[in-house]
């Protein structure tokens, strides 16, 4: 298979290959546009995502996926409930600084929503620039393409790899900014380009999961 984009590599994945496979949530990451997308961002660095569903569960449970009970929650109780993610006394410090910092610059998760910025995100402690994109992605609804090693090591087996992480961000936002009326004719209809980087991001990593 021969691809000179990523509109080619989204063709692959989508016509040729049948991705998405998984339909956990229109925007294929979990509840999509709501606070748990930003604890999972954290949650997830450096482990599985099916470690992640259990401390996320865990946090569901005391009532703890909302932004005030969050950041108001007790550390150690926090890295208790989080343990299953690994590196929990470091993520729990991370994501309740994370929460009290959205109350105190934005007082609530919808005005976050609406107003943060990427040079916000990645001036929090443990926030890179794959965390803050899926973030706005995921969690704010922004046309963004977050990418991480899976992206990598996709492109690179269709011929093509990047020493940066915004390089490989931008030649994959590219070739579907410029292909919009194909990737239209796919759908059937106009989708927003949020949904379309969302799912498109989705397709990327469902690949490589099952298939390198």
């Amino acid at each position: 298979m021969q691809i000179s984009d990523s509109y080619d590599l989204f063709r692959f994945l989508k016509v040729e290959k049948g991705y998405l496979k998984e339909l956990r949530d229109p925007l294929w990451w979990p509840h999509s546009g709501s606070f748990e997308v930003v604890v999972g961002a954290i949650l997830t660095q450096q482990t599985k995502w099916q470690k992640v569903e259990k401390a996320l569960n865990n946090l569901k449970e005391k009532n703890l996926l909302e932004l005030k009970s969050l950041a108001g929650c007790d550390t150690k109780f926090l890295a208790t409930l989080i343990k299953p993610s690994g590196f929990y006394n470091t993520k729990a410090k991370r994501v309740k600084l994370l929460a009290n910092n959205i109350l105190r610059d934005f007082g609530s998760f919808e005005v976050f929503q609406d107003g943060v910025d990427r040079q916000w995100l990645l001036s929090q402690k443990g926030l890179g620039k794959e965390s803050s994109d899926s973030i706005l992605c995921y969690a704010c609804y922004r046309d963004v393409l977050p990418v991480d090693n899976y992206t990598a090591k996709v492109v690179k087996k269709f011929g093509y790899e990047f020493e940066e992480y915004d390089e490989l961000k931008e030649w994959c936002e590219s070739g579907i900014l410029t292909n919009l009326n194909k990737i239209y004719k796919i759908y059937g209809t106009e989708k927003p380009i949020n949904e379309i980087f969302a799912r498109f991001h989705g397709k990327i990593v469902e690949y490589a999961k099952e298939e390198l």
